[in-house]
């Protein structure tokens, strides 16, 4: 026996599934937060130094310029007169106040109101006022002055002598670099402690999209139910998105699923069907007998066009309920094109289908495509099982749209209309030459367009089938 052709490439030619996409990758909330957060710090101590630098300067010269008048002023008050001139005994505690910094150089001098030094080191003598501060040299040393005054105005001498106190700035500067550096320390601790802070309170902040992240990977690959992790109000639309997301997913799954069920179901049957009587018609030698046969095998094959018309379009509405873009439309278009498309082999004459559509446009938001296959499936019902003639009508009512196929008869029992939108319900005009899948497929438009299917009764008691949609108010643009 020959080897049987194998057909199709080789297995080591065939293309492997290709694996999953990372997305592209940016750098993380955790490092962003990290990054913005050390920023906050540098900057932060920067400005705390600045800040406590200028402070312990600020300090320190008030302390020690304390200390320099608390000096001059008690050399001051021990300036005398003397036989009609200034004279001085130093104070030894004013020498004592400024020995508490004793890295730092001291000089004094006392001028007699004439500008002549009494004693002390021959400074220059400052404009005239009282407690006065400036700063100078000290033999090319840094150095703050103060200037103070005492006032004689004795019968025989008047005039003002003048105290100069003058000291090195060591103590000042140390003292100014220990505030900043205690500040700076401080401020490292604080450091410290908000980084901890910061990385708990990052940790905690992500858990959420942690909790998110684990739901989702442990589901199985049929589990497209909403998300009920509880997350912070943040991240709720993100939450929300991913819902809305898995819900389109769910319904796209549902579509296939149902597309292969109801082929698997409602196409077997008439296809073997088919078969068999292709195969008596084959094997029929009486003329009449296989025309008969012929005959089912054409009106079979017309109810199998027809299923398969209906399964296909109702798949296909579903997947348009998530994926076609919205527009403006007249409903009495929709109306003309849906009788223009209408299988004109049901009327039995030319007055079974009418229209009636107002001078007006009857403005609406939704997919023509979807409703137009809606009117269709409403007129071939009408056509098909009620009493003609059969009438289609466009028109607003309070702030509706509405699109209504009527005939002349009863129409379906009340007790059947909740019923009648079911697939393959009986109420729904299922039978040997129908599925029942017309009035499924105007619900699922009406409700991917929010609007209802809604049954009912004219004045004249003739049965009216209508969508009912949200009008769109304006002109057309």
């Amino acid at each position: 026996m020959a080897e049987a052709t194998r057909c199709g490439p080789p297995m080591s030619a065939r293309p492997a599934a290709a694996p999953p996409t990372d997305p592209p990758r940016s750098l993380s909330l955790t490092a962003r937060l990290a990054t913005a957060l050390a920023l906050l710090l540098v900057v932060g101590a920067a400005i705390v130094a600045v800040l406590a630098f200028a402070y312990g300067r600020s300090a320190a010269q008030r302390t020690y310029d304390r200390l320099l008048i608390g000096a001059a002023r008690q050399i001051a008050d021990a300036t005398t007169l003397g036989d009609g001139r200034v004279m001085v005994n130093l104070p030894v505690s004013a020498f004592e106040l400024l020995a508490l910094a004793p890295e730092d150089r001291v000089v004094y001098a006392v001028f007699a109101p004439d500008g002549e030094i009494v004693t002390g080191y021959p400074l220059p003598r400052p404009a005239s006022g009282a407690d006065t501060f400036y700063s100078a040299d000290i033999t090319g040393e840094p150095a703050r002055f103060v200037a103070t005054e005492h006032i004689f105005a004795e019968r025989d001498f008047t005039g003002a002598a003048a105290i100069v106190v003058g000291q090195t700035t060591r103590a000042r500067d140390r003292l100014a670099r220990e505030i900043t550096e205690n500040a700076l320390a401080v401020m490292a601790l604080a450091g410290v402690l908000m980084s901890a802070l910061a990385a708990f309170a990052v940790r905690s902040a992500l858990g959420p999209l942690r909790r998110i992240e684990a739901s989702i990977a442990g589901r199985p690959p049929t589990d497209l139910t909403p998300l009920k992790t509880p997350v912070p109000s943040e991240i709720g639309g993100l939450v929300r998105t991913l819902n809305r997301f898995m819900e389109r997913l769910r319904r796209q799954d549902m579509t296939t699923r149902t597309l292969i069920a109801d082929a698997s179901h409602q196409l077997r049957t008439p296809i073997a069907a088919l078969r068999a009587q292709a195969e008596l018609a084959a094997e029929e030698s009486d003329p009449a007998r296989q025309r008969a046969i012929v005959a089912r095998i054409h009106e079979r094959s017309v109810s199998l066009g027809r299923l398969t018309d209906q399964l296909l379009n109702h798949a296909l509405i579903i997947h348009r309920a998530d994926a076609a873009p919205r527009t403006r439309l007249d409903l009495r278009t929709v109306a003309i094109q849906a009788t223009d498309e209408t299988d004109h082999d049901l009327f039995a004459s030319e007055d079974v289908l009418q229209l009636d559509l107002p001078d007006e446009p009857v403005w609406c938001i939704g997919d023509s495509l979807s409703l137009v296959e809606a009117c269709k499936n409403l007129l071939f019902n009408a056509l098909r099982h009620g009493t003609p003639p059969v009438t289609v009508t466009a028109r607003r009512e309070r702030g509706w749209a509405v699109l209504a196929v009527e005939d002349c008869g009863p129409g379906l029992p009340e007790e059947d209309w909740a019923d009648a939108t079911t697939r393959y319900a009986r109420s729904s005009g299922v039978s040997p030459t129908s599925a029942g899948l017309g009035l499924a497929i105007v619900k699922s438009v009406a409700v991917a367009h929010r609007g209802d299917l809604r049954f009912g009764r004219t004045a004249k008691g003739h049965f009216e089938a209508a969508l009912v949609l949200r009008a769109a108010t304006g002109a057309a643009g």
